[in-house]
């Protein structure tokens, strides 16, 4: 067993020998890492970005070999934590490395990153502002309508967290699809921003959920044949949740959501619907313990197709659980992931394997917490916690994106799925 090999069982993550086998015999930085932290790690880990260090030149990505081998080794980054031996294991936008790509790195942190002739290195990529809208490049276009909040907010640099609702106007004059959108605080907001959550409030009554921001998390496209419908005046609800920034200083935000449409006059084969489901409230998370399970139920009285998957909780979840239990009490386990607070990811799942949910059947999530010294977020793990808004409370649930089927929808989706051999049927 090569030194390698043993770093990552000690990790916990056994790297398969044909990852082993697939990676260069003497991996260097300008031929080997440098496409593969181009590729996943740098938009983030540059100047002006998010990241505590930037990846971009040679010499600073040696001094932090160490560190890099064991973040990778053990999932940690580029951050998708899907658990991808069981459940649904095919994603859209899947940003995980692959085995050959870890086992690549690790080899070259051994072998004492050697730099490699740098007339191959690839070219450094060039990304926009942190004012640009990340969807515009796909989209084709910046977002057809912006909507702010109504007025800049000033977060003290020694006041307490606010959680502040807000009011906008979209000025529509006509109903339109939602192909996606995406929420962007201000530049000098950001790091104060924890979440920010839309709700429409049509003018005749009624609206319902529009978009989730969190740490982590920016933008959504709506899957293939789907939308979310706005209507004509209808007005903004912004729950915003402020925390004082960390580097004591006074942060002025003013957070916008941006929304791109469908064309006009056309109306998707199903409306999108976004929701939290199997909210658990009753969080009894004494203080000490490190291995504390929670569990919350949601029933379905329609056939729904899941499109995505994404678990919330706070400081001290570690890892959520998604099944259906059907009529006849059989149980399928649609996904695990494990958490990390500061990343709040949505976990798309592909086209072909997209859960299909008879009515009837009950959504059961399952979460874990972690309440004690172990956890570096604990704060003092002494202290009992329960549900709560602030970060040091804690939540337990699922945002869900999925669209209702009609039962003949429904036996068609099954009927197609049973022709391919898939997963998320009722079988």
């Amino acid at each position: 067993m090569t030194i390698m090999r043993k770093a990552a069982v000690i990790l916990g993550v056994m790297i398969s020998p044909a990852a082993i086998a697939q990676q260069s015999a003497d991996p260097t930085f300008a031929e080997n890492v440098a496409p593969i932290i181009y590729e996943n790690c740098v938009e983030c880990h540059r100047p002006g970005s998010i990241a505590p260090m930037t990846l971009i030149d040679y010499e600073t990505v040696r001094a932090w070999a160490p560190v890099i081998k064991d973040r990778v080794v053990r999932r940690k980054m580029p951050p998708y934590f899907i658990d991808k031996t069981v459940g649904v294991r095919s994603f859209e936008d899947d940003r995980s490395l692959t085995d050959s790509e870890i086992a690549t790195i690790a080899a070259w942190v051994d072998a004492g990153s050697p730099q490699g002739d740098m007339s191959n290195m690839p070219v450094v990529p060039e990304f926009e502002d942190s004012v640009a809208w990340t969807l515009e490049d796909e989209m084709g276009r910046p977002p057809d309508l912006i909507i702010p909040i109504p007025e800049p907010f000033t977060v003290p640099a020694d006041g307490p967290n606010w959680w502040m609702t807000f009011y906008s106007d979209t000025g529509l004059t006509e109903d339109r699809w939602i192909k996606a959108f995406e929420t962007k605080p201000s530049a000098e907001g950001f790091p104060v921003v924890h979440h920010a959550v839309t709700s429409m409030e049509f003018p005749e009554g009624g609206g319902g959920f529009l978009s989730e921001y969190a740490l982590g998390k920016t933008a959504d496209i709506n899957p293939p044949g789907t939308g979310q419908l706005i209507k004509a005046g209808t007005r903004l609800n912004w729950n915003v949740h402020y925390a004082a920034s960390p580097d004591g200083l006074d942060r002025t935000d003013r957070t916008r959501l941006g929304l791109w449409f469908l064309p006009e006059n056309e109306e998707p084969e199903h409306e999108l619907i976004r929701s939290h489901m199997a909210d658990n409230e009753d969080l009894d998370l004494p203080g000490g313990e490190a291995a504390i399970r929670t569990d919350g139920y949601e029933f379905l009285d329609k056939n729904i197709r899941i499109t995505t998957f994404q678990p919330h909780l706070h400081n001290l979840g570690t890892r959520q659980c998604i099944e259906v239990i059907y009529q006849d009490n059989r149980r399928q386990t649609l996904s695990c992931a494990d958490w990390d607070f500061g990343w709040h990811i949505a976990y798309n799942y592909a086209d072909d394997v997209q859960p299909l949910i008879p009515k009837g059947s009950m959504l059961h999530v399952t979460s874990w917490f972690n309440n004690s010294p172990s956890n570096p977020w604990a704060g003092d793990s002494r202290n009992w916690v329960g549900f709560g808004q602030r970060s040091t409370d804690d939540m337990s649930f699922s945002w869900v994106s999925y669209y209702e089927l009609t039962d003949d929808e429904y036996d068609a989706a099954v009927s197609e799925r049973h022709a391919g051999a898939g997963i998320g049927s009722d079988d």
